[in-house]
């Protein structure tokens, strides 16, 4: 993975795309209304029902289908809770709607990450700088070499690993983010900046550690290690499919990259054109744009972050017509192919550069 190139469009032809990408924001956030709003109190809804009915199951149940149901029903809630509610809610998708439950700034999620702190290190830094080396934290999540700019060392032979690791794990990878820990080992952050931070991470997982691995198990009595091996494995289903989504969406082949330099003077225009050129979507039907919290349209949400996320589908098509008018790439796809070169992209940017040179 390179950086960009310079778009081959002139400034006036940037100028023209920007104003036509406005006016497709603008059809839309002035079409906001009622069917929004019941949109996503229905997502809620769901959600809470399938928490109830999967905790149920995990706690009365009797054998193993129960177990597994259970266990499903409720790594369904949290997958909602985390794509479809959290994730747009605390993007502001919904502030307009004056609904302090769907409050941007007040809105708490159901993983180890802290709310105030993802909203620092996803909506200020990845979305302001996304993939723009040095500046987004989401590109490789301070552990993955992704493209050739990145120097190698040689713990990215064991990044295959790393990968692993993080999507098991993948909330407190994401968590994790505004801890900034290399900032503050190379001198850069005060230790009380950096203790206040460590603060607010450790006291949002001791909560969801809390409840899931100790108050629900303990309320279960002699179910308690059925409803604790449930729970551990809801979490770690909805970390599996919400890092395949991410990564899906930000490092498949095609993915441009960008140095700072690169990004100044830059204008509404460009800003658009390094999204729609720094993200990639995934092709399914509508239940599948629902679970992946509609980051199956990446590109559509990198460009309209504040949009409510169920309207991509209906802009992503107007979106692909302005690639083609202006010769731009949609980079699109199925899950498997779009998976396929990111753990490509992964294998290779493991190797030190001469391997990968030898290899090509």
């Amino acid at each position: 993975m390179s950086f960009a190139k310079p778009t081959s469009l002139s400034r006036a032809q940037v100028d023209e795309f920007e104003r036509e990408v406005d006016a497709i924001r603008a059809s839309v956030m002035n079409d906001l209304g009622q069917a929004d709003v019941d949109h996503i109190r229905r997502m809620i809804r769901i959600s809470r029902a399938s928490e109830i009915g999967g905790r149920a199951l995990l706690h009365f149940g009797l054998g193993p289908l129960s177990w597994v149901a259970g266990v499903m029903a409720l790594a369904n809630a949290k997958i909602l809770d985390n794509m479809e509610i959290g994730h747009n809610v605390m993007h502001g998708q919904y502030d307009w709607t004056g609904d302090p439950a769907l409050n941007s700034q007040k809105f708490e999620w159901d993983i180890a990450c802290d709310g105030e702190q993802w909203r620092h290190s996803h909506n200020v830094m990845h979305h302001t700088y996304t993939n723009i080396l040095g500046k987004d934290r989401d590109l490789g999540y301070s552990l993955l070499r992704l493209t050739d700019a990145q120097r190698w060392k040689p713990r990215h032979l064991l990044q295959p690993l790393a990968n692993a690791l993080l999507a098991l794990g993948f909330q407190y990878g994401v968590g994790s983010h505004d801890l900034e820990i290399g900032k503050y080992t190379h001198g850069a952050m005060p230790k009380e900046e950096f203790r206040a931070r460590l603060k607010r991470f450790t006291t949002k997982l001791g909560k969801v550690w809390f409840k899931d691995y100790l108050l629900f198990p303990a309320l279960a009595l002699w179910s308690a290690p059925r409803v604790l091996a449930g729970n551990f494995c809801a979490n770690l289903i909805r970390n599996l499919w919400t890092y395949v989504v991410i990564f899906c969406g930000h490092f498949t082949e095609g993915v441009a990259m960008y140095r700072e330099e690169d990004t100044r003077n830059e204008t509404r225009g460009d800003w658009y054109l390094r999204q729609l050129s720094g993200s990639s979507n995934l092709t399914g039907g509508r239940l599948f744009h629902i679970m992946t919290g509609h980051l199956s349209h990446q590109i559509e949400h990198h460009l309209f972050p504040d949009m409510p996320a169920h309207r991509y589908p209906e802009v992503a098509p107007q979106i692909q017509a302005l690639c083609k008018k202006y010769g731009l790439f949609y980079n699109t796809g199925s899950l498997f192919k779009q998976y396929m070169t990111v753990m490509k992209r992964i294998l290779v940017h493991s190797l030190p550069p001469r391997a990968v040179a030898v290899k090509a």
